[in-house]
């Protein structure tokens, strides 16, 4: 069937085929495209750019609805399309009759609402919901116009209560179970948008509601380990991505915990990477996350949730900390002790969400409302700054100034004495911060990528493992398209992490290398405008947002490239060989300068300094039989007097109990490990080891 030239253009505007301004704006909020190319001016309507006469308008519309919605044929576009055509054309109730055919209740629900509605709103919903390019970012603004269109709040509300009801029919048995067939496809995105406004608005009624809908939709009726709908489980973890609340976190951790399904807790594992740091961008709704700390009496003991540092349940009898859990109340409270253990964990999970989301907070704009933490237990192990004077701005160990304004201190912002003081400070307490921030690494930009203007090579051409890549971009909320040489796999990739509250966005180039590993390549920057990203000069990216994007880089590079991998110094592909050879023993990069500078103030304290100097690149161990060379980035060794290297695949942990002033790297353990080891040669009884020294 051809279409007529009008029903042609209006069906490249509904369906999103249509190449031009009309729907493609540079503005990204939801009030252009077909939403502008459809409005009720003076008796007529503005269309594209003519103005129509309505009639003319409304038979091009009876055609498409014809052409889009055959008799006794399948659907040819999404039913908010035939919506918008059906108003034009005047027949509501012919196609929304079509419609109800092939759609759960919940979703034929929403469409009723939006039969009450005009032909602008439904034209610009249509627009709203229609998926967009790679390359355009999407639309702004979207939840938020649907939480003031008629009806819709109340629909929101009113269809999640129905998903309520229906899964708890179905664990009572009133509903068959069928695994994954709870919701139909339909009513899946249906519910996604109303969980999402639900969350925005950051309803009262929603916790209660959604706790009960997630341990439905997570967990069989029957002892199957399968469940009713994983579509809708993971559906919800996309909205409480976008729209993150204390609550929805809790409540998917609690399916996470429940389910039977072996798959769920890994994909819901990769969501949380990125649903923590996304509370971020609301930490007004983050702060209401407790400290944690309890104190309670149990019998005649006394169960206590300390929260410095380390989460940890212990029982007191008295003024004596005890061992283990007494064995009365053991025997007592059952329930209890399980109850409080729960609690234990469900507190370690929420104070590490809390942290998350204050990191990715250093590139926000504007400075969140950190006031409302005042009395948390993670204020007092963190910096912050406060505003004592205008421009001015002093570092303080906790919450500790009232009454100004104050965000978290970050070390690009202070001078070099002042970082030095506050990691001299941080040590000497033992404090054990919830992240990486007194000796957090800082990257500014260098004069070579001042020469290359858009992009950086900074951390290019390294083999890295592409297995624990992945593994490292999902774990900091990069996205990437998985590579490999079969189909629907890609031999470039570019991960993109977005920061600055969705303003700017990072992309690291990678490619597959050879099989099971990539190299890495350039990192470029792009800023949000007009609904599109635009490519940015380094020199205009805020220097907190570059110095956090680099950061991340830097620790891919570390963790996953093959120079930290023994094994490789004899084997594989020549030119593998030698970037191994050249990389194990370069000069450091930010991250290792910064173990650098921890060695320095740790190494004193142990029983092992005497024997122990520090040079630019390596730790240097003196042994009884040899000297030994660590390197500070790679923690390979070369052994005194003629570089010759030794291969140690693994390392007993003799400094244990030595504290260390952050968690996040665990080669600084590493080369501990292996220095306390080698300070003691004499006593290595590893052939393996023993036959490269004493070769």
């Amino acid at each position: 069937m051809n279409l007529s030239p009008l029903a042609q253009r209006l069906h490249n505007l509904i369906t999103g085929t249509a190449d031009d301004p009309a729907y493609w704006p540079e503005a990204s909020q939801l009030s252009a495209g077909l939403g502008a190319a459809i409005r009720t001016v003076d008796g007529g309507l503005i269309f594209a750019p003519y103005v129509v006469d309505e009639q003319r308008l409304a038979v091009a519309a009876r055609e498409l609805v014809g052409f889009l919605m055959p008799d006794g044929e399948r659907l040819y576009a999404s039913p908010f399309v035939l919506l918008v055509a059906a108003g034009l054309a005047g027949m509501d109730a012919e196609v929304s009759a079509r419609l109800a055919e092939g759609c759960g209740p919940i979703a034929v629900a929403e469409m009723d609402v939006l039969l009450g509605w005009d032909v602008e709103r439904r034209a610009l919903f249509a627009e709203a919901v229609r998926p967009r390019p790679d390359h355009v970012a999407p639309l702004l603004g979207v939840i938020e116009w649907l939480g003031g269109q008629p009806g819709y709040p109340d629909f929101a509300r009113t269809a999640l209560k129905a998903a309520e009801a229906r899964v708890a029919a179905i664990h009572a048995g009133e509903i068959p179970y069928s695994a994954e067939k709870a919701f139909e496809v339909s009513e899946k995105t249906t519910l996604g948008r109303a969980v999402r406004l639900a969350l925005f608005r950051d309803e009262p009624w929603l916790p209660e509601l959604l706790d009960n809908l997630v341990r439905g939709i997570a967990v069989a009726p029957t002892p199957a380990k399968t469940l009713p709908s994983q579509a809708l489980l993971f559906e919800i973890a996309r909205a409480a991505e976008d729209y993150p609340t204390p609550e929805a976190i809790t409540a998917l951790r609690t399916a996470r915990r429940i389910t039977r399904h072996a798959g769920v807790p890994k994909e819901l594992d990769r969501k949380f990477k990125r649903i923590e740091p996304a509370l971020a961008n609301r930490l007004e709704v983050a702060f209401r996350l407790p400290d944690g700390r309890l104190r309670q009496a149990v019998g005649e003991h006394t169960a206590v949730i300390s929260t410095d540092g380390k989460v940890e349940l212990s029982w007191w009898h008295g003024d004596k900390k005890l061992k283990a859990v007494p064995a009365a109340v053991k025997r007592e409270h059952p329930d209890e002790v399980k109850r409080l253990r729960e609690l234990a964990k469900q507190t370690a999970q929420q104070q590490a969400t809390l942290a998350r989301a204050l990191e990715a907070g250093y590139t926000g704009e504007p400075t969140p409302p950190y006031r409302q933490l005042e009395g948390h237990a993670i204020t007092d192990r963190l910096l912050w700054e406060f505003e004592v004077a205008p421009g001015v701005w002093r570092a303080e160990l906790g919450l500790s100034v009232p009454d100004v304004p104050v965000r978290l201190w970050h070390p690009a912002r202070a001078s070099v004495e002042e970082v030095r003081a506050w990691r001299e400070v941080v040590e000497g307490k033992e404090l054990r911060q919830p992240f990486k921030q007194a000796f957090r690494e800082v990257y500014l930009l260098t004069p070579a990528e001042e020469t290359t203007g858009t992009y950086s090579n900074r951390f290019a051409r390294h083999v890295v493992d592409y297995r624990k890549l992945r593994a490292l971009l999902k774990d900091r909320g990069w996205k990437s398209h998985y590579l490999g040489s079969w189909d629907g796999g890609h031999n470039d990739g570019a991960a993109q992490r977005v920061l600055a509250g969705g303003q700017w966005r990072a992309t690291l180039s990678h490619g597959l290398y050879e099989e099971g590993y990539a190299l890495t390549d350039e990192i470029r920057f792009h800023r949000l405008a007009g609904g599109t990203w635009h490519e940015a000069p380094l020199r205009e990216v805020p220097a907190l947002v570059f110095s956090e994007a680099m950061r991340d880089v830097d620790l891919f590079v570390a963790v996953t490239s093959i120079m930290t991998d023994p094994q490789w110094a004899d084997q594989g592909p020549d030119q593998m060989q030698d970037y191994w050879r050249t990389g194990s023993f370069a000069a450091l990069t930010s991250s290792a300068e910064v173990r650098r500078d921890a060695l320095s103030r740790l190494i004193g304290r142990t029983a092992i300094a005497d024997r122990c100097t520090l040079t630019d690149r390596f730790l240097v161990v003196r042994g009884d039989l040899r000297t030994y060379k660590i390197h500070l980035g790679s923690a390979n060794i070369l052994m005194e007097p003629n570089d010759a290297y030794l291969c140690i695949v693994s390392g007993r942990d003799p400094h244990a109990g030595l504290f260390l002033p952050f968690e996040e790297d665990g080669r600084l353990a590493l080369i501990l490990s292996k220095a306390f080891l080698l300070a003691n040669d004499t006593a290595i009884t590893d052939p393996s080891i023993t036959r490269q020294i004493r070769a």
